[in-house]
């Protein structure tokens, strides 16, 4: 009797289980389709969700988030939630440090906000303020200025990484398309791919290149590519400089050496020195204004090219470095295309510091 009890109970049991797979395997139909995230990790399950099935897979197309739009993201809107009608010493405080997490920079956002708050009563717009002393500290936009009666020499400098030998390439499509000849001498001699980079950036800008074997004087090539410049009839030579030297010799001695050799061959051909581009990658953060003020003490720059501003990249560091050094952002790399590059417009700059809260 034992015996019976238990095998009826195993026969129970199996059938149990057999049921339960079946079921699992059994197509779902009139269901509702498999919920798929997003990139951002957000559920796609919303009324908004748009499915797009081809055979088997099913894909859900991201809605667009109220969150990407919202008037609650950006610096512009941390600045309303902190400044209102009377804002008290601690939310003062809070723009400061605000600013300061933007890479706008200590001394840069504590000027700042000291003149906004000078201007400020129950009425302002803080947003605004703040948009017009940022707009203010910048100054108009200059660009790049060169003569149209002589070859202009524009030398490029910066630490490696920062985007040089694309900047010169972006550089001299625009110039090309601006109608300009255009050559390009490779300074930069110490590091093995400089050259090959630079040559690489000539051939899709479509300009000259001056250069000589790796290990050769800097200051060398410098002065032959002016020279050459002058006599081809040339009506801009850009020059790569060293970021990094694998030698004993100081970088910014070795720079301040090229830019001599550079005014001396000028000199001689009735060509000058018209810029000195410092290449800052906009990452960086504050350690981009211990750079800059480096390489303006050693090469008389005399405007700055921010790049990598397409990505997270926050660009505060354009105020703490002209609040600090004096010197203008002329240019900005915007992506990796060869005509990603554009004039700094200080106006459209605040608009994009200050985000969607503008």
């Amino acid at each position: 009797m034992e015996i019976v009890l238990i095998g009826t109970v195993v026969v129970l049991a199996l059938a149990v289980i057999g049921a339960l797979v079946v079921r699992r395997r059994r197509p779902r139909t009139g269901t509702t389709p498999p919920i798929v995230s997003d990139r951002d990790g957000r559920r796609a399950d919303g009324p908004e969700a748009r499915t797009e099935v081809g055979g088997s897979a099913t894909v859900a197309t991201p809605s667009t988030s109220p969150s990407a739009t919202s008037p609650s993201t950006g610096l512009g809107s941390k600045i309303r939630r902190l400044l209102g009608s009377a804002p008290t010493e601690d939310e003062w405080h809070g723009l400061e440090q605000a600013l300061v997490r933007a890479d706008v920079g200590p001394r840069a956002a504590s000027d700042l906000v000291a003149r906004v708050k000078e201007r400020f009563d129950s009425e302002s717009d803080p947003v605004g303020l703040v948009r017009e002393e940022i707009v203010g500290l910048l100054g108009e936009s200059t660009g790049l200025i060169l003569p149209g009666d002589r070859l202009a020499i524009v030398i490029v400098v910066g630490v490696n990484g920062a985007g040089k030998s694309t900047t010169i390439g972006k550089l001299a499509a625009k110039l090309r398309g601006e109608g300009k000849q255009v050559m390009l001498a490779n300074s930069d001699t110490f590091r093995a791919a400089a050259g090959e980079q630079l040559g690489i950036w000539a051939d899709r800008a479509g300009v000259a290149l001056v250069a000589q074997e790796r290990g050769a004087d800097p200051g060398s090539v410098a002065f032959d590519a002016v020279t050459s410049a002058a006599a081809k009839g040339s009506d801009v030579l850009i020059i790569d400089t060293a970021g990094r030297l694998h030698t004993k010799i100081p970088l910014m001695d070795e720079l301040k050496k090229v830019r001599r050799v550079a005014e001396k061959a000028a000199a001689q051909t009735g060509a000058g020195i018209d810029e000195t581009l410092l290449v800052l990658d906009a990452q960086t953060g504050q350690n981009g204004i211990a750079q800059a003020r480096a390489f303006t003490e050693a090469a008389d720059v005399t405007g700055v090219v921010l790049t990598k501003m397409d990505g997270s990249a926050r660009g505060g560091i354009a105020l703490a470095v002209r609040e600090e050094l004096g010197v203008p952002v002329k240019l900005v790399g915007m992506g990796e295309s060869i005509g990603d590059l554009e004039t700094f417009d200080p106006r459209s700059f605040a608009d994009g510091l200050l985000g969607s809260g503008v």
